[in-house]
C-alpha cells in the first residue's frame, strides 16, 4: 500500500494527522476595492464619452477653477435653464470636487435635456478616470450607468410608435 492510498476510515484519520497544518484562510471584511490606474493624456486631461437619448458628449477634464465650456460657449450661455446646469454639476457635488476641475466638452445630437444628461455622464466617467478613488462614490450615485431609454421608432400602419389612426366603423 502506497503512502496516500486510503482503504478505510482508519487510514483516513491517520493521513489527516500526518498532513501538515494548513494556513488559516484569509477572510475579507467589507467591499474589496479594485485599484485602477489614473488615465490621463499628454496635456494632463482625462477624456470620456457620455451618452443620453440621442445626444453624445465628448468630455475632457483637467484641474482648474471650475470653468465649464460646452461647444465653445460658457455653460450659462449654452444651458440657459438652471436645472440643466444643476444636472451637469451633480457628479462634482457627489465627489465633493465643486470648482476643482475645468471641463471642456463638445455635444452633438438630441435636445438640451439629453445633451445635459450626456455631459453629466461624460463628466462622471472622466472624473472616475482622473481620480480612481472617487469611482465608488460616483458609481453609488448612479452617474456611471448609461441611461438606456431612447425614443421608440414609429411603426408602419400606426400614427406614432404605438398610437393608432382613428377608427371609423362606417
Amino acid at each position: 500500500m502506497s503512502d496516500n492510498t486510503v482503504t478505510d476510515l482508519a487510514d483516513l484519520g491517520a493521513l489527516a494527522e500526518a498532513a501538515p497544518a494548513a494556513e488559516a484562510p484569509v477572510v475579507r471584511t467589507g467591499p474589496m476595492a479594485v485599484l485602477r490606474e489614473k488615465q490621463i493624456d499628454a496635456q494632463g486631461r482625462a477624456y470620456a464619452t457620455g451618452r443620453r437619448k440621442d445626444a453624445v458628449a465628448r468630455v475632457w477634464i483637467k484641474p482648474g477653477s471650475g470653468k465649464i465650456t460646452v461647444n465653445g460657449r460658457d455653460q450659462e450661455v449654452y444651458f440657459a435653464r438652471p436645472t440643466l446646469r444643476l444636472v451637469i454639476n451633480q457628479p462634482f457635488g457627489v465627489a465633493d470636487r465643486m470648482g476643482a476641475y475645468d471641463v471642456v466638452c463638445t455635444v452633438k445630437g438630441g435636445g438640451l435635456s439629453g445633451q445635459a444628461g450626456a455631459v453629466k455622464h461624460g463628466i462622471a466617467t472622466a472624473l472616475s478616470k482622473f481620480e480612481p478613488a472617487l469611482r465608488s462614490a460616483v458609481k453609488a450615485a448612479g452617474y456611471l450607468t448609461r441611461d438606456p431609454r431612447v425614443v421608440e421608432r414609429k411603426k408602419y400602419g400606426r400614427a406614432k410608435a404605438r398610437k393608432s389612426f382613428q377608427f371609423s366603423k362606417r
